[in-house]
């Protein structure tokens, strides 16, 4: 548990700004546009297709690793979730005496939220990957040697379409992983799980809400990482409890998770909200109270 803890700090602190450049940058220039629309056009041009393929090859290389990386925090997120709700402490004594640990989890749903909100604000990518493959098999089929296809075979190729299809592919990933985590161990209380989750919910909440706590934040960031990981964990929650995070019975308060969201600057919490709106599972449910969907239309 902790060299899997090193290896993810390690990605994390050191490789999340390169993968937040990387993706804030993987669309074409206006050159390269122009390229990709006339490539487009004019498919018999090889000398235009020869461009644009040179062009699209490392943007795909760049979604590979991204794909890949979604691989490793989903075992990674395994890995804390059973830490963090083992016996013989509580959920919240485990957050209280293990913060480090902690620490990591919310280090991933920031990262999560963080990512899905740049690429749904990407469409480019998938229309690159999109004429990646459609090039590549082209290629395939005129015998023309592919520079990349070593990097991304049509396996992965697949298996990357369908995870960059998905309106959040990061927060997905997290969700079946932590859906996987509660039915692979049966013999832990599914409370150990929704609780954890509950209570990093609450304490965000807390922290954001009430001036004294929120004083102590020496970062302006901060406020966004606490956003991000309230919302992140809702969402995962309302996955796993059978009755998700919106009911009455829920142990996460929803209208004051949403009231701290609403009482931030708009633009910086569209993303957050519309993650609630269309992620959850639970949401249009009839349990669901008409002031809750109020705030959240």
């Amino acid at each position: 548990m902790g060299n899997l803890i090193k290896v993810l700090t390690r990605d994390i602190d050191h490789n999340a700004a390169h993968f937040f450049l990387d993706f804030e940058n993987a669309q074409p220039t206006e050159s390269e546009k122009e390229i990709y629309n006339q490539a487009i056009q004019h498919p018999a041009d090889e000398k235009l297709q020869e461009k644009a393929w040179g062009a699209v090859v490392p943007l795909v290389g760049k979604l590979k690793k991204f794909y890949e990386f979604s691989q490793r925090l989903e075992a990674a997120l395994r890995g804390l979730l059973g830490a963090l709700t083992s016996t013989p402490y509580s959920p919240t004594q485990h957050l209280e005496r293990e913060q480090a640990l902690a620490k990591q989890f919310a280090e991933i749903l920031h990262f999560t939220l963080r990512f899905d909100e740049l690429k749904m604000t990407n469409p480019a990518i998938q229309n690159d990957f999109s004429y990646y493959r459609r090039t590549l098999s082209r290629m395939r089929i005129n015998n023309v040697p592919a520079e990349g296809e070593n990097e991304v075979n049509n396996e992965l190729a697949n298996r990357m379409s369908l995870f960059y299809a998905e309106a959040t592919p990061m927060l997905k990933t997290l969700s079946d992983a932590t859906t996987k985590f509660v039915s692979e161990n049966k013999n832990l209380p599914i409370e150990n799980t929704t609780d954890c989750l509950s209570t990093m919910a609450s304490v965000c909440r807390v922290m954001l809400e009430t001036p004294e706590y929120r004083s102590r934040f020496t970062n302006e960031e901060t406020v966004s990482f606490c956003l991000r990981v309230m919302v992140g964990v809702i969402i995962l929650y309302d996955h796993v409890h059978p009755v998700g995070a919106f009911a009455k019975t829920s142990k996460i308060d929803m209208k004051g998770c949403i009231k701290v969201l609403k009482d931030q600057p708009p633009n910086s919490v569209e993303g957050l909200l519309n993650a609630l709106r269309y992620t959850t599972k639970h949401l249009n449910d009839e349990t669901t109270s008409k002031q809750i969907r109020s705030m959240l239309q």
